[in-house]
């Protein structure tokens, strides 16, 4: 009924909601297998094709309209290809998801600007990073109650530490009907003017703590598509959300920063996500804008009517046994992402084309049995390749990616083999 009401109030906004891409990317699944092929390398294998990836990081600028876009870190999670980003005209900074993954980024990486995405009880982490005067000055920690104040100076009191960086995690979700409806992500309780300031005014009362910057991210524009095939009602509906939720919090922001700017001067405020990038960049207020999945293009966001990211990240599976005519099982591929169950979160065959999972057993710890006519002209040893939900979660899978790019004559080949975070010995989250 809330979104019956929302639609008509929006009428026209799905008119507004138009695919505006710089150029739709047209994956060679056939030429990325034939390059790792050749390369020798087994599987399961992740391969990132570097012009895919060049695409979006110029489609994501494109969106951006200016605003420095912040790599989100967690959608990567290979080293490498974030400094590679961060070097390109448009980008500056990460979003972190770990406060020891923020240490490293900062000390290891030398990313100057390192903002931490959601507040962290890590004890051990924290010692590490309160030892380190050069972390203390690049990473800001996220919090939203001064419960979180009390953890940090319980590991190290203020007296002992340089001044912690600190930013306040704003609560962007759709508050209606009086705020009995919650539309959004349950993140931070600092939802109104008065909630932000009353912690703004604790942590610029309190020693050792220096309050730089506000964080809020409208998950539900940035990480909900509204063109899901077959679904025109619902993508309606969500169109219709996301408008008038993007209206509303660009008012509300605006509010709590001009309101915390009368208690301390800010440095940054970001938002926003892949999915949000046109309508957080009309917000006067933001300084940056946070962006990660639509760099490796995980299947998750081809469901945007404002943009499609090409398909950048893919992995690849050795087909194992043929159990029956119109079927095949390869080695692995339950690699489910995160995020409510469901079929979305399964990586998605593409390659060869006609391949479906098997009902009765999906995507498995060890291996996963698949089905259509492309099956019978697969043999052992073949390889099938998927794409995951989100592929930085995929990186958590393996060790090393190969990196692809075309020669002159327009063929695929591997160009480096490179660590994730995984193949560099890091376990984060």
């Amino acid at each position: 009924m809330i979104y019956l009401k929302l639609i008509d109030r929006s009428i026209q906004a799905d008119e507004r909601y138009e695919l505006m891409t710089g150029g739709e990317y047209r994956p060679d699944w056939a030429g990325i297998d034939d390059a790792v092929r050749r390369a020798g390398l087994d599987s399961p294998v992740l391969a990132l094709d570097l012009d895919a990836l060049d695409h979006n990081i110029a489609d994501l600028r494109r969106r951006a309209a200016g605003r420095p876009i912040r790599v989100a870190s967690k959608s990567l999670r290979v080293r490498s290809m974030i400094e590679k980003v961060l070097a390109e005209d448009g980008y500056a900074g990460v979003l972190a998801y770990d406060v020891a993954e923020a240490h490293w980024l900062a000390t290891q990486s030398g990313v100057a600007d390192v903002l931490l995405g959601y507040p962290t009880c890590r004890r051990e982490a924290l010692t590490a990073l309160l030892a380190d005067d050069l972390a203390c000055r690049r990473v800001t920690l996220l919090v939203d109650d001064e419960a979180q104040l009390d953890l940090i100076d319980s590991v190290v009191t203020p007296d002992r530490r340089p001044t912690v960086r600190v930013a306040i995690d704003l609560d962007a979700s759709l508050r209606v009907a009086g705020g009995r409806v919650h539309v959004g992500v349950r993140r931070s309780p600092i939802h109104t003017v008065a909630q932000a300031t009353a912690l703004a005014r604790v942590i610029v009362a309190r020693p050792g703590f220096d309050l730089v910057g506000v964080m809020s991210y409208e998950a539900q524009v940035a990480g909900v598509g509204n063109a899901v095939i077959g679904k025109h009602a619902m993508n309606a509906a969500v169109t219709a959300m996301q408008s008038l939720s993007m209206r509303e919090i660009r008012r509300r922001r605006g509010r709590v920063i001009a309101a915390l700017r009368h208690i301390t001067d800010l440095e940054l405020v970001n938002a926003g996500g892949t999915g949000s990038l046109e309508e957080t960049a009309k917000d006067a207020s933001v300084t940056d804008i946070a962006a990660g999945s639509g760099l490796f293009g995980g299947h998750l966001f081809d469901n945007y009517r404002r943009f499609r990211p090409a398909p950048a990240m893919g992995f690849g599976l050795d087909v194992l046994r043929r159990p029956a005519d119109g079927f095949v099982t390869c080695g692995g591929g339950g690699w489910i992402a995160s995020g409510p169950p469901g079929p979305d979160r399964l990586p998605r065959p593409v390659w060869p084309e006609g391949l479906e999972y098997v009902g009765t057993e999906s995507a498995g710890e060890v291996q996963t049995p698949l089905s259509g006519d492309a099956a019978r002209d697969l043999s052992i040893g073949d390889r099938v390749w998927f794409r995951h939900t989100k592929s930085g979660e995929v990186c958590e899978r393996a060790d090393r990616v190969a990196l692809i790019a075309h020669d002159a004559s327009g063929a695929k080949n591997v160009v480096d083999v490179v660590p994730t975070y995984r193949g560099e010995g890091k376990c984060f989250l």
